[in-house]
């Protein structure tokens, strides 16, 4: 009967085996940038803020990157992933910032269809990592829109923001998408903060 050394069994053994997969990474965005604090509510009204639409890849609770830096083409990571949805992180972030601002009265996630309110819908236009000669950018941009009681939109516009990464990194283009969602946030807020008591009563 042949024999054969126990160090080719065990070469041949490692060569057909399977390479370990890649454990997964989930990412949150960290805290987001205080708005400005109001000293009295600009609206009587309380504002709903419902969960944002995120279209085809935005959908997906993997991180999304462009393969060129015109983005002509997206890709999502395997294994990195977010802790939350897209639509819902945005939701609760707004939700949280706009509460803390004092804007309102009562800022929340849900209202009963039947009471007066402001109502903050949004889709999630761009949330990826680009890369670029210089590295990476995080861009954001964020169609939102508010309105009263069914009534024409009293708000409806894309804001759109690019923020650097600091290296190449994931880490450091989810800290850029969370500042290019803050400044998106704040533009907004600005807006809001215009529409005054006169338009919200």
């Amino acid at each position: 009967m042949r024999t054969f050394p126990l160090a080719l069994v065990f070469a041949a053994l490692a060569a057909c085996s399977v390479p370990p997969v890649p454990d997964v990474t989930y990412f949150r965005l960290p805290p987001p940038t205080a708005l400005p604090h109001v000293h009295a509510p600009l609206s009587s009204l309380p504002i709903e803020v419902e969960t944002f639409r995120g279209e085809g890849i935005y959908a997906e609770q993997a991180l999304i990157y462009a393969t060129t830096p015109q983005a002509e083409a997206l890709r999502a990571y395997h294994y990195q992933l977010w802790s939350d949805p897209p639509s819902r992180a945005l939701q609760a972030r707004l939700t949280d910032m706009l509460r803390r601002s004092g804007i309102a009265p009562l800022v929340t996630d849900r209202l009963p269809a039947s009471t007066p309110a402001l109502r903050v819908h949004g889709r999630i236009v761009r949330f990826e990592r680009v890369p670029r000669d210089s590295g990476f950018v995080a861009i954001a941009a964020l169609e939102i829109r508010v309105d009263q009681d069914q009534g024409e939109p009293l708000i409806e516009r894309t804001y759109s923001t690019q923020v650097p990464a600091a290296d190449a990194s994931i880490g450091a283009t989810v800290a850029a998408l969370a500042a290019a969602i803050d400044q998106d946030f704040a533009r907004f807020y600005t807006d809001l903060s215009a529409l005054g008591s006169g338009h919200a009563d």
